[in-house]
């Protein structure tokens, strides 16, 4: 019995410990928008960066392409929002926000409104995408999402003529849910998929100034810890817990006292 209470002790120590894991997997608070970018680029080359939990504003003309970048680790799965405010008059106009990763290639949204189309009196469209959960390693021939740089593409497309060149403005923000060691997998990628990160050799890489700057809060491939350590660990203490408590229902009490002992 004293072996079955330790044991449970320990269960108990061990789920006390898993409390603060998984706290952390919660998303950060937001934010200060008060250091925003106020712009967006033109293509993937001049994307603005903005981070996690922070809401980015740019202005814009009808038919053009606002592109912005933000950084996404293991485990993460990104939504990406954007809202599009148009001209007071205008004729209906259809507003896509796609997604693409460091590799450049597009990323499907597994739901959200990804494209919409605002009817003449509409002042405003709202667009979402949830991408897939980043994983830390793929096959090369797979377009999984993996870690690295991001890039958010807002258009119109279309449009008419007369509205070409019209005003507009887009909003965008991005946050993401920890999905934790469910979507873990064996392996990881030597680098994340940053452009400019192997541009220099790595003992002068730390000083190197690459084509994106901004990198998750605690650095790259900070999701190597995941709750699935945790309920790795309490199988195996589960599985210790049944394996006493099964001898102890079944070693009996000992010899009977009317069984003679062996000559």
């Amino acid at each position: 019995m004293r072996v079955i209470e330790a044991l449970s002790a320990a269960l108990l120590t061990l789920g006390l410990a898993a409390a603060p894991a998984a706290a952390d997997a919660s998303p950060s608070p937001s934010q200060n928008d008060s250091s925003a970018p106020t712009q967006a680029g033109t293509s993937f080359r001049t994307a603005t960066e903005i981070e996690q939990g922070q809401s980015a504003t740019a202005s814009g003309s009808t038919g053009d392409y606002l592109y912005w970048s933000f950084p996404s680790d293991t485990g993460q799965r990104p939504t990406v929002k954007a809202t599009v405010k148009l001209p007071q008059t205008h004729a209906p106009q259809t507003w896509q926000i796609d997604v693409y990763d460091g590799l450049r290639r597009r990323q499907a949204c597994q739901y959200g409104a990804q494209t919409r189309t605002a009817a003449a009196d509409v002042s405003s469209v709202e667009l979402a995408c949830v991408l897939r959960t980043v994983r830390a390693w793929s096959e090369p021939w797979a377009d999984d999402p993996l870690p690295g740089t991001y890039y958010i593409r807002l258009t119109a497309t279309g449009v008419a003529t007369a509205d070409l060149g019209l005003p507009v403005g887009g909003e965008v923000r991005v946050d993401s849910r920890d999905i934790g060691g469910s979507a873990a997998v064996d392996g990881s990628l030597a680098e994340p998929l940053v452009p400019g990160i192997a541009s220099k050799p790595e003992e002068e890489r730390e000083n190197a100034a690459v084509l994106a700057g901004l990198e998750p809060e605690d650095g790259w491939a900070s999701g190597w810890w995941s709750d699935r350590w945790v309920w790795t660990a309490f199988g195996g203490i589960l599985t210790a817990l049944a394996g006493v408590g099964g001898y102890a229902l079944t070693r009996g009490t000992g010899r009977p006292a009317r069984v003679p002992p062996d000559a």
